[in-house]
């Protein structure tokens, strides 16, 4: 199958390109970085999920993974209105198998800045509304939302080790998640998975859970 990525040079996009590669599929990167992967199997195109959009023709799945994690109004430009963006321009077509696009936690939670967190909240919002719409095609859409994910965003937290013991004591199992990991729940929504579709699938190492009871 022909799928489209976005935020494909880092992170959880680029291991989604990795995924769909290493499994025969075609794969068409974008992303306002250069291409981190050369393969035969692979086109990149160097844009702004906030801009015009190239023209890519025959896309049967759309992964949204560009993303930003600031303070300001841009997140919501960026994390919102460019998932928005992508997904109006390449998901409602006849040849349409499935849309996921990467949401967060703190979308559900609220644990984060407002602006990202609203931003990701909007994304879940957002995907059961394209669920929705892309029924006819009978295509599926869904949601993923991790918790913590070991990619470069998340450098000043990593980078501190009073600050990473603090991240990993909020989750249950005391980790986070490999990129890879996450890579591997949308390949399994968006190829494996037939009937799964306006739901958002949280991985947060049960994060979610943590519940500090105190009691005397």
């Amino acid at each position: 199958m022909k799928v489209l990525v976005s935020g494909a040079s880092n992170g959880i996009g680029l291991a989604v390109c990795k995924k769909f590669l290493d499994l025969g599929h075609e794969v068409v990167g974008i992303d306002i970085a250069p291409a981190s992967l050369a393969h035969a199997n692979y086109t990149h195109f160097i844009a702004d999920v906030r801009d015009a959009l190239p023209d890519v023709d025959n896309v049967n799945i759309v992964v949204t993974a560009a993303g930003v994690q600031l303070p300001d109004s841009e997140t919501i430009n960026v994390n919102l209105k460019g998932t928005i963006n992508v997904v109006e321009k390449y998901a409602f077509q006849s040849g349409i198998k499935s849309v996921v696009t990467i949401a967060s936690s703190s979308g559900r939670n609220g644990a984060e800045f407002p602006m990202y967190s609203a931003s990701k909240g909007g994304v879940i919002a957002y995907t059961k509304n394209v669920a929705l719409r892309l029924a006819k095609y009978g295509a599926t859409a869904n949601s993923v939302s991790p918790g913590g994910v070991k990619t470069s965003v998340n450098a000043p937290v990593m980078d501190d080790p009073k600050l990473w013991q603090a991240v990993l004591d909020e989750s249950l199992l005391g980790k986070w998640a490999e990129p890879e990991e996450i890579a591997d729940f949308v390949y399994f929504l968006s190829v494996v998975n037939k009937s799964m579709t306006g739901e958002d699938l949280l991985i947060d190492n049960g994060e979610i859970l943590k519940s500090n009871f105190i009691w005397k």
